[in-house]
């Protein structure tokens, strides 16, 4: 199927990433959320990082004022109905996107693909609750969306060929680079990366270590770019806490339970950087540890 025209619902830091991404491949993309506000937010946040990338001389300012002229915005979903492939990007609670989906379907065309970029719950029972199955899959893009190569697509147990060739050739046109994930909880990435993150919790609730240790030990010691702490707060610990919930529930196994102190931070509002205080405190010039 030739896909043109994609409709991308939420607006937040992964819709607005995805949007960017897309419109600058050259696909026209609708942007969808309940919120004026956050589409305005979406669009000043698309400019932004455009405009980041002309500065370091990945895009053209032609191609900046090309990109933002394909992107629309809208707060009617039924407005999406038209698309060739919509994108649903909404938080990561599986009541609400299956809401979403029910108020799409009776305005889709018949051969409109549907995709969720939930980073963990069920492909296979997302895609039972529509008309399409068929034609539904997983299309999780990596944060931050302009800046990350991978996409992992998931496959539900009904997913024909065709629209898994489709999506792939999406992947290729946008200049990412595609994982082919099973559909079980949380794929590759949060299966591998989430218990790192919730065992860096328990190292902190136990006393192992401080907040600055943990994360300067994973920086030096492994090599990698951003401690498991600091990555938490970016990503949000109640996304972390969701998905640590989704694996133990869904796999049974002890090893998954997710730390007290990470649901004890969630229920607090400290949820990392979006709310200004998380392992670290935001409110300052430079990011503190908060234990």
């Amino acid at each position: 199927m030739d896909i043109r025209t994609v409709g991308i619902v939420g607006a937040g830091q992964m819709g607005n990433g995805i949007a960017h991404v897309f419109a600058l491949a050259g696909y026209d993309v609708l942007l969808n959320d309940i919120s004026d506000e956050g589409l305005k937010k979406a669009m000043a946040t698309i400019e932004k990082n455009l405009d980041r990338q002309v500065g370091r001389g990945k895009i053209t300012a032609e191609e900046k004022a090309a990109a933002l002229g394909r992107i629309r915005t809208t707060m009617k979903l039924a407005d999406l109905g038209p698309t060739d492939l919509i994108i649903e990007a909404a938080t990561e609670r599986e009541t609400v996107k299956q809401a979403i989906f029910d108020d799409l379907l009776p305005h889709l065309k018949p051969t409109t693909i549907l995709t969720s970029n939930t980073s963990s719950i069920s492909i296979t029972r997302l895609a039972s609750r529509t008309d399409r199955p068929e034609k539904f899959m997983g299309f999780h893009f990596m944060n931050p969306v302009p800046v990350m190569q991978l996409v992992e697509l998931i496959r539900g147990i009904a997913t024909d060929n065709e629209t898994w060739d489709s999506l792939h050739e999406v992947v290729r046109r946008l200049g990412k680079t595609a994982a082919s994930a099973e559909d079980f909880p949380a794929f590759i990435v949060n299966r591998i990366l989430m218990p790192m993150i919730n065992e860096a919790v328990y190292t902190l609730y136990e006393g192992v270590g401080s907040v600055k240790s943990i994360d300067e030990s994973l920086k030096l010691g492994a090599n990698h770019p951003m401690g498991p702490l600091e990555l938490a707060d970016f990503i949000g610990l109640d996304t972390c806490l969701a998905i640590m919930n989704v694996l133990h529930e869904g796999l049974a196994d002890t090893k998954y339970r997710p730390c007290p102190l990470l649901t004890k931070y969630v229920e607090a509002g400290w949820l990392g950087r979006k709310t200004q205080r998380g392992f670290y405190d935001y409110r300052g010039e430079t990011p503190v540890p908060t234990r």
